[in-house]
């Protein structure tokens, strides 16, 4: 039978047995420098440099500054000044302090800059299947509306051919007061008239004019 003596012993254990604690996760590192980088933090990262003191202190890193004390004489700023200017500098992550003092953190512009090639929207695909031509097309085409004729004539020939595959099916015959209707269509906010776009095509044999048809070929030049 149990003693009185056993059971408050029993009933302390009970009572000292708290949740196992979780394991300390690490120091977490200055806002910014670890995970996902977002919208916000690439507006702050320009914000950042927007106060002259910020961008004295971190230009006075860059150069070799290791230490507040070196901060201050180096940019003229107070202190104070140098040290508000440091400490929201290593919140952003833009520099770090370790055992050789203040270093400007690189890597951190490039997170930024990955990040921004990331959360800019997805870019219209024209499917050229060509990269260089799908920038060009990005350039001069928007929304089905050429912008402007390219003045390089390389890039002339991939707006053209664009236009061509995205206006006109192959074999089929077109009466020229249609093809001056789908043309005009491109031009509405381009300093160009259909009748230029439809000699270039012409031309270029992207179109094939007989007796007042247009047919465009199986396969364009």
């Amino acid at each position: 039978m149990p003693t009185e003596r056993s059971i408050d012993r029993t009933s302390d254990q009970g009572a000292e047995r708290p949740t196992a604690p979780a394991p300390s996760a690490p120091p977490a590192a200055p806002a910014g420098r670890t995970g996902p980088v977002g919208p916000a933090d690439l507006c702050g990262a320009v914000g950042l440099f927007a106060e002259e003191s910020r961008a004295r202190a971190f230009a006075a890193v860059v150069l070799g500054a290791a230490t507040p004390a070196q901060v201050t004489e180096r940019t003229g700023l107070s202190p104070k000044e140098a040290t508000t200017a440091l400490r929201r500098l290593r919140d952003r992550g833009v520099i770090a302090e370790g055992g050789d003092g203040l270093t400007a953190v690189y890597g951190r512009f490039r997170e930024l800059a990955r990040s921004a090639r990331a959360s800019k929207p997805s870019a219209e695909s024209y499917g050229s299947g060509d990269e260089q031509s799908e920038t060009v097309l990005r350039t001069f085409v928007r929304d089905g509306r050429l912008v402007r004729l390219p003045a390089q004539w390389e890039r002339k020939l991939v707006v053209l051919r664009h236009i061509a595959e995205r206006t006109f099916e192959p074999g089929v015959e077109y009466p020229e007061r249609t093809v001056n209707e789908k043309l005009r269509a491109w031009c509405e906010d381009a300093p160009v008239d259909h009748v230029t776009l439809r000699r270039y095509l012409v031309d270029l044999h992207h179109l094939h004019r007989r007796v007042g048809l247009y047919r465009r070929p199986a396969a364009a030049v």
